[in-house]
């Protein structure tokens, strides 16, 4: 496609909303070779031809009948808005599409799926009637062939030209992204440059995960309608990762890899198996005071979430962000996948529930919990949790319920942060949040406490009758040193304060507050061990 056919400004002008094309034709599949981002007929990989963006993904695509044109189309729109029809003209001849928008099937990675690339050069890729009857038809076959849905999106909004019309083509879009979410298919989102408007508030940010092209506008507001002293940095890729509205900025050379492993992890059979309980790292003798314990879980040198993460998973795609703008490092989220050998980690022998519904794509495994699959984790890090990664952890879960996907979480706490900023953020709603997704989710959630369980801010992220300890680990209603304070003891009484709390893991499991304690895959403690290391 020559360069020309690739508008200059990063927002269509206001005057060159694109309409959907009345071009009633059926197009022929059309195959597409891969291109080096080296030589793209576009120098900034976020200004691809939707096509272009397409060839970034696969080889193997082929697009979707266009449904037929609505009756009595006038040739200016439904506004009769004068020129529209030749504007329409102008953007097939220069783009050869014939819509703002290109929708068909793909395989990326060896997954089959559903592909929507915007075409900016087509009236800045902007949203009209038409436009929504090919998204409509997109999300529909991918319901009826249970296939993710990805949505490459590069639009300036809805189409000026076609008036209310155009703008509740974004409720259109909204019905038919509940309706797939709701079939339990999922969607990914790229954001290309610029992905504003309707278009971001719809495709993008509703879908499951997004990730983004380095330095690409994203905003509600596009650039001609924010107030003049806006700070443009504020409406990027970047700030919006950082605010937590986007799991990944990912280069154009790293975008196939990075679709591909998301497709794969969430296309997995789902079985209803629980996770394993991971082995315990680290020392595994259990502490013989409430104090031992205690230190054990805080000493430096004791194995965090990520060392627990990199044995469990071979391979892993985060899920980072609340949606809600923040982000916590301190909570890791994501979907791994697993390639150990099944377990029942509930005991029980019947798998648990799901979020259920029918396979989404084409990956195989067994079906009795063996072989490789996908689990979703939510994993504390050490730190303090913050409001927003509660709601992170939620979003996760919710998630992995709709999917059908088991979920592992890993507990480690001193508690939740209770600055005044954390306050401010809603840490009791979102706290309030996590109970109420792990209470309520149909898949089954297990939990090994790792470190520290500090009080409510801990127990939030644990499954209720299956939760495990490892022996470096405490769980407490409140830190010895709190508990102390509050009963007015001195600080030297902190230390049998902590043996009154019961709070080592073999008197958490006397408690009946955990299943056991988990041993390590050559060392396993003979009766307290998770079931699939007995």
């Amino acid at each position: 496609m020559p360069d020309s056919a690739l508008p200059e400004p990063t927002e269509p002008e206001p005057t060159e909303p694109e309409p959907a094309s009345p071009e009633p034709s059926t197009p022929e599949p059309r195959h597409l070779s891969t291109p080096d981002p080296r030589h793209l007929s576009t120098p900034d990989p976020r200004r691809l031809s939707a096509r272009e963006a397409v060839a970034l993904l696969t080889e193997e695509f082929a697009e979707l009948p266009h449904p037929g044109p609505a009756a009595g189309i006038k040739p200016d729109g439904p506004l009769d808005w004068q020129g529209y029809g030749a504007s329409l003209a102008r953007a097939v001849e220069r783009t050869g599409e014939q819509e703002s928008v290109v929708c068909g099937r793909a395989v990326i990675g060896g997954t089959a799926a559903v592909l929507i690339a915007f075409e900016f050069g087509f009236l800045g890729g902007s949203l009209g009637s038409r436009t929504g009857d090919l998204i409509e038809a997109a999300h529909e076959h991918a319901r009826a062939h249970r296939l993710p849905l990805v949505s490459l999106i590069a639009t300036g909004g809805s189409r000026m030209q076609e008036g209310m019309l155009a703008l509740t083509q974004l409720q259109r879009v909204a019905q038919e992204s509940a309706l797939t979410a709701a079939a339990g298919v999922p969607q990914l989102a790229v954001l290309r440059d610029p992905t504003t408007g309707g278009g971001w508030a719809t495709l993008g940010a509703g879908a499951d995960m997004i990730l983004a092209l380095p330095g690409a506008q994203v905003g509600f507001a596009g650039s001609r309608v924010r107030p003049a002293d806006a700070d443009p940095a504020a409406y990027t890729a970047e700030a919006q990762f950082a605010s937590g509205h986007v799991d990944a900025v990912v280069p154009a050379e790293d975008l196939r890899a990075e679709v591909a492993l998301r497709l794969r992890l969430l296309t997995f059979r789902r079985d209803g198996t629980p996770a394993p309980v991971p082995p315990a790292h680290g020392d595994t003798t259990l502490p013989e005071t409430g104090w031992d314990a205690v230190e054990s879980a805080r000493s430096p040198a004791r194995p965090r979430a990520e060392a627990y993460l990199d044995a469990y998973f071979t391979e892993r795609a985060a899920v980072s962000g609340d949606r809600c703008g923040g982000r916590d490092p301190g909570m890791l989220c994501g979907f791994g996948l697993y390639e150990g050998s099944g377990g029942d980690a509930d005991g029980d022998g019947d798998g648990g529930g799901g979020g259920g519904g029918e396979t989404v794509g084409s990956a195989d495994r067994g079906t009795d919990g063996s072989g490789p699959r996908t689990i979703a984790y939510a994993a504390q890090c050490g730190t303090a949790t913050r409001p927003s990664g509660y709601r992170t952890a939620a979003r996760l879960i919710r998630l992995a319920d709709r999917l059908g996907l088991p979920v592992l979480t890993l507990v480690d706490t001193p508690g939740a942060a209770n600055d005044a900023a954390a306050e401010a953020a809603g840490a009791g709603p979102a706290i309030a949040e996590l109970f109420t997704a792990v209470a309520t989710a149909r898949v089954p959630v297990t939990t090994l406490l790792i470190g520290e369980g500090g009080s409510g801010g801990a127990l939030a992220l644990a499954a209720p009758g299956n939760t495990w300890v490892a022996p470096s680990s405490y769980f407490s209603v409140i830190a010895p040193e709190l508990a102390a304070a509050i009963l007015k003891r001195p600080d030297s009484d902190v230390q049998a304060t902590a043996n009154e709390l019961r709070l080592r893991p073999q008197d958490l499991v006397d408690l009946g507050v955990a299943r056991g304690v988990a041993g390590t895959s050559t060392h396993p403690n003979k009766g307290t061990v998770a079931p699939q290391n007995r």
